[in-house]
């Protein structure tokens, strides 16, 4: 995702695949066309790693996964497992050397590990285990983990215990799939703050961090991986392993406000269904009269579609998103920011002209993209401009995997709800409540992490992260 396009908000976490296939399927190309459907989880690089009869061949680069893939590459790519990933980086420079999967050698051969998620203790970790004669080739936390399981592997113990020890050590967010020569592993971390989930495609074995992931290659939904689970994955089935470190549920809430496909079901509840009743809520608790109602492409529209039947206002297609902004559209100046929201967005002035109109968003981070969106809804003839968040003020940082602006940097932690209408530009602004929020993930298994919200992390975290330049999270701007 573009900075200069779409500053306002989180970028994305990352996204990982895995297969074993006990039949004649091409696992290559259904990671590809699975990692396709994942792609909204990162953009900067991706990666498929096969097990070619005992050995791990990988193939990953910089860009989309239609840039990095070709039919050739996939054709070479040949074995009975695989496991893909989609990063965007969190921990670690965007670099080739940073893409996953991460391959490595240890006991048995070669290891691949795919990770989405943050360690809030890997510099910890890292600089103990260099004065210890470790070598690292990335920078990132997944090396971290790779390297503790192949320590823990070669005191021979069981690449499953190889890999409870290493979560024993290890503090922070974690989806997790990895390959060995033998196995297909799948590992969420002890409070469920990331996503995972298991299909069946005919008698193989898949592992994603969202259904819809299964779903783009005709898998079946098992169920998700639970908070602390370990399951391993062989031609004679999956072997489930519930370590001692399962702790109450903390699934990331923006998991349903913004990351997931809405498409998607994590821990029993429909993505789409939360976003809307998102909106629901939030016209129930932030009535206003107007003419008609709109979301801001594409997260926001859900959540519109719930405002607009819960307060009976009509639903109108506010904007036209290109969807043909790609990477390498040339990044405009800072006296060109207008014009580069305008090729991303544009107001559609027959709907809007001479109408007093509700704008439906997810979330406001920095204020600066809602406040063009705004004016070009001024520009093409609203009358009035009410701005709808189907999400409570961000206040916080995140140091479990989404990559959050510094806390200075966050609007809501430093001025008021009026202060920031008034810098967007709007005639009245309005958050869902965080119990509104809390309650839309309809059926949910889990409890969540609303830490940005309300700044109760559910571990302990460093006052300053590695991948925030803050002033500390006790001081107050």
């Amino acid at each position: 995702m573009n900075e200069y396009i779409r500053p306002d908000k989180f970028r994305e976490e990352c996204g990982v695949f895995g297969i074993l296939s006990n039949n004649s399927h091409d696992v290559a190309s259904l990671s590809y066309y699975a990692l396709y459907a994942l792609q909204h989880r990162g953009q900067e690089s991706c990666g498929i790693a096969v097990n070619n009869e005992g050995d791990i061949d990988h193939h990953k680069a910089m860009g989309l996964v239609p840039e990095v893939f070709s039919e050739k590459i996939l054709d070479e790519l040949q074995g009975k497992a695989a496991i893909g990933h989609v990063r965007y980086s969190t921990t670690g420079a965007s670099l080739l050397a940073n893409a996953q999967p991460l391959v490595v050698k240890y006991k048995d051969g070669k290891m691949a590990l795919a990770h989405n998620g943050n360690l809030v203790n890997a510099s910890e970790i890292r600089e103990k285990l260099e004065e210890n004669g470790a070598i690292f080739q990335s920078t990132i936390d997944s090396e971290v983990m790779a390297y503790l399981i192949s320590r823990y592997r070669g005191h021979n113990n069981s690449i499953e215990e190889a890999i409870t020890e290493m979560m024993k050590e290890v503090k922070g967010s974690y989806a997790l799939v990895i390959l060995t020569p033998k196995k297909l592993l799948g590992i969420r971390d002890p409070l469920g703050i990331r996503p995972l989930c298991i299909g069946m495609l005919d008698d193989s074995y898949v592992l994603a961090s969202e259904s819809c992931a299964l779903d783009a290659i005709g898998a079946n939904f098992i169920r998700d991986v639970e908070p602390g689970e370990i399951v391993a994955v062989s031609e004679d089935g999956l072997v489930s392993i519930k370590t001692n470190l399962s702790k109450e549920s903390k699934l990331c809430i923006f998991e349903h406000i913004y990351f997931a496909r809405p498409d998607s079901f994590i821990d029993g509840a429909s993505v789409y269904r939360a976003r809307f009743e998102a909106g629901r809520l939030l016209a129930m608790e932030n009535p206003v009269n107007a003419d008609l109602v709109i979301g801001v492409p594409d997260s926001g529209i859900t959540a519109a579609l719930g405002y607009s039947e819960q307060s009976g206002i009509p639903y109108a297609q506010g904007f036209i998103k290109n969807r043909y902004v790609g990477r390498t559209f040339i990044q405009p100046d800072q006296g060109k920011r207008e014009m580069s929201v305008r090729i991303k967005l544009n107001a559609m002035k027959n709907a809007v002209e001479g109408k007093r109109v509700i704008m439906v968003d997810d979330s406001i981070v920095r204020g600066t993209t809602s406040k063009r969106i705004v004016q070009l809804l001024r520009d093409a003839g609203a009358t009035e401009v009410h701005l709808k968040i189907s999400s409570p003020p961000v206040k916080w940082p995140c140091y479990f995997g989404i990559d959050t602006p510094s806390r200075q940097h966050l609007t809501a932690a430093c001025h008021s709800v009026d202060e920031i209408r008034e810098m967007i530009g709007a005639d009245t602004l309005s958050y869902l409540s965080i119990d509104g929020l809390i309650s839309t993930p309809i059926g949910s298994k889990s409890r969540f992490c609303k830490a940005c919200f309300d700044g109760n992390y559910p571990m302990h975290v460093p006052a300053e992260g590695n991948k925030f330049s803050c002033d500390g999270l006790q001081k107050k701007c």
